[in-house]
């Protein structure tokens, strides 16, 4: 009877420190499962190190061990599409290389799907232990924020590791949309879904690629991928102040028939048109951002190019 294969897709830049500890980490577990196929799916997404040499020289020793390398740096949604586009197993589980996505419950997770019916195994952090204040702040508030705009629910401190049955991969690959933000697509798709909590884990090797900057306007982008809440958002605020510009209209043409035309007030106008100007720019971003969403849907580039596999080593 042949065996059931899991996919374990890892999308790597700059990993060179950490792929030996992760390779060692998912090697142990896979041969504690062995009732279970395994191949290790690597997506070298443009790595400047010697990442891609790594994973040449695995795939050499290891059958199991497979990789694409981009021809340049596309971003993690990126290499977690083409890995899902490229996994050949029945279950099909995202993966860190930095450890951070603890390997050992991948048994549980298979548990889960296997005997107790689920499609999908997601994990959340508990904690943020090791992260900066600032940063687990306003990664807390971006979930409340987006939970109340958006109709699909986000879970506070979800990873993009879990298992995945083929049937819920085909469904996600069957959106193939430019702007990727795979956590509220994971959520769109459905499916019966458990969630299997730890605390957080630090990195094993190596410096995190993802700056407060980087974390913003990933943020930005879950935002106008899925809640339109900012452009009804922008249109109730000109309302609201097209109101209170003729309220101000009515209360100087009374003021001036009543007590003349004074020139004193100047620096109270000024502050005013500051504000305006600033509420225009502010809902102007906002129509532009979603614009400029649509104008690189329209483009229909694609959204990674492979340089190499292993097949070509």
């Amino acid at each position: 009877m042949k065996k059931e294969k899991i996919s374990v897709i890892v999308p790597c830049y700059n990993e060179e420190k950490a792929i030996p500890y992760f390779y060692d980490e998912i090697t142990k577990i896979s041969d504690k499962m062995k009732s279970l196929e395994f191949e290790y799916l690597f997506i070298n997404d443009g790595s400047k190190d010697n990442t891609l040499n790594i994973l040449k020289e695995y795939s050499k020793k290891d059958k199991r061990v497979r990789f694409i390398s981009f021809s340049r740096n596309f971003g993690k949604e990126a290499a977690m599409y083409a890995g899902l586009k490229e996994a050949k197993g029945d279950y099909v589980t995202l993966m860190d290389a930095d450890l951070q996505d603890p390997p050992s419950l991948l048994p549980e997770m298979y548990s889960a799907i296997k005997n107790e019916g689920y499609d999908t195994v997601g994990t959340r952090r508990v904690t943020r232990k090791g992260e900066p204040p600032i940063r687990s702040f306003f990664a807390r508030m971006f979930y409340k924020l987006i939970n109340k705009m958006s109709k699909v629910e986000m879970v506070d401190g979800a990873r993009d590791y879990r298992l995945m049955t083929r049937q819920v991969v085909d469904a996600i690959i069957s959106l193939e949309e430019y702007n990727r933000y795979s956590k509220g697509l994971f959520s769109f798709v459905g499916f019966n879904t458990k969630w299997i909590e730890f605390e957080n884990v630090e990195r094993v090797a190596g410096e995190t690629k993802w700056s407060f900057w980087k974390l913003l306007i990933y943020a930005l982008e879950g935002i106008t991928a899925f809640s339109t809440v900012p452009l009804a958002l922008a249109s109730v605020i000109g309302i609201i102040f097209c109101l209170l510009s003729l309220v101000a209209i009515l209360f100087i043409i009374i003021k001036t028939l009543i007590f003349g035309d004074p020139v004193s007030g100047w620096p109270s106008l000024v502050c005013i048109i500051f504000l305006v100007s600033g509420i225009q720019l502010f809902c102007m971003g906002i129509i532009g951002q979603y614009l400029s969403k649509t104008y690189l849907e329209t483009k229909k580039r694609p959204i990674y190019i492979i340089k190499e596999t292993e097949k070509d080593v």
